[in-house]
């Protein structure tokens, strides 16, 4: 049964961004962002094949349900916090870490009593994101809620988030460390705020605890620096296969809305990928494949199920040979990125079940 699209996760490349992320902050304990199913690459198998992570994080309880039913022995962390009584009961259950941001959460936990305690518990700080975080002055009280809280048992930290930690020497970056390590420092606590970036280009920030995403991918957090410019290796090969050919004339139309025309005579390839797998229709027109190691343009519009790509420069192409959207050297997900006017979280999140993944242990 013909697989494709797929999608090849390298775990040697995985567990090397892993190993860069020590590297950069040796003295920190090491919280690997898998939500979202790991920007894409299947959270259980990347908490797999990262055991040496002290932890996970994720954005819901239902994610730490998955990796707990899986077998993943690690804490994990999450992020948004609970939203009601079944998922406090659920992650007091499951050992699941929780991060409180908003008095309604510390008013659940003061409502009932939890059939076990809840270990290593965080306080989200508000320090200029504005998204999600208490204010410096309820820190205080929700400090004192947990401590005496019989829900409650072990240690807690203080967390935030960077706004802008992708702009390398913003201001505003050290104001949100600043806040953080005044009520750290205020009420002894370990801090977590280094995202990928920040690990990347603020080393004071990276505390006890530092939360890489992106950058275990291999992906870069910057607009102006390349994965192999930060010593990163792509996790992902994005690949399908050549399903038609057909030779064009000019004047000729290719796909819906015929807003790409031939000027000259040429050959269009289709490939099996489109919309419905998650990849962008934003690459319409403007993104590229390689095939036969030659790069070549998406001609018009991405459908639900297929592209077209010019094929008119490329010789000895034949049906079923080899596609690649990204994740090699000729092209990176973060190139791709670019030409779509997004970013490559995104891209790689979007990529659904349709999308079959092949994990590998291949070269670092």
């Amino acid at each position: 049964m013909a697989t494709y699209p797929v999608a090849e996760i390298n775990l040697a490349a995985l567990q090397h961004n892993f190993e860069r992320v020590k590297q950069l902050a040796p003295n920190s304990k090491v919280m690997s962002v898998i939500k979202a199913d790991a920007y894409g690459h299947g959270a259980i198998q990347v908490a797999q094949a990262l055991h040496a992570s002290d932890a996970f994080a994720v954005a819901r309880v239902s994610e730490g349900l998955r990796l707990r039913a899986a077998g993943i022995q690690q804490p994990i962390v999450i992020l948004e916090g609970v939203r009601a009584l079944d998922d406090l009961h659920a992650a007091a259950n499951n050992v699941l870490s929780l991060v409180f941001h908003h008095a309604f959460q510390l008013e659940l936990l003061t409502s009932v009593q939890l059939n076990k305690p809840l270990s290593f518990c965080w306080l989200m700080l508000e320090t200029g994101m504005h998204r999600l975080g208490l204010s410096c002055e309820q820190i205080e009280q929700a400090l004192a809620v947990l401590k005496t809280s019989s829900n409650i048992e072990g240690n807690i930290g203080l967390m935030s988030h960077f706004a802008n930690s992708d702009l390398i020497g913003d201001s505003r970056n050290q104001q949100q460390l600043d806040l953080l390590m005044e009520s750290a420092n205020q009420y002894g606590l370990a801090t977590s705020m280094a995202n990928s970036a920040a690990i990347l280009s603020i080393e004071e920030s990276h505390g006890e605890w530092i939360r890489p995403g992106i950058m275990l991918y291999g992906s870069s957090p910057f607009d102006d620096q390349s994965p192999q410019d930060l010593a990163l290796k792509p996790v992902m090969l994005l690949r399908s296969e050549l399903i038609a050919m057909h030779a064009l004339n000019i004047g000729d139309s290719v796909g819906y809305g015929g807003n790409w025309t031939a000027d000259k005579t040429g050959q269009v390839g289709i490939v099996s990928i489109g919309y419905g797998d998650g990849y962008s229709r934003h690459l319409s027109n403007v993104g590229s494949v390689v095939i036969h190691q030659q790069k070549v343009a998406i001609l018009g519009r991405v459908s639900m199920d297929m592209i077209a790509i010019d094929l008119s420069n490329v010789t000895e192409v034949a049906i079923g040979d080899e596609v690649i959207l990204w994740g090699n050297d000729l092209l990176t997900v973060d190139d791709m990125a670019q030409k779509a006017n997004t970013i490559s979280y995104e891209l790689l999140c979007q990529l659904n079940e349709r999308v079959t993944r092949d994990y590998h242990h291949g070269q670092s």
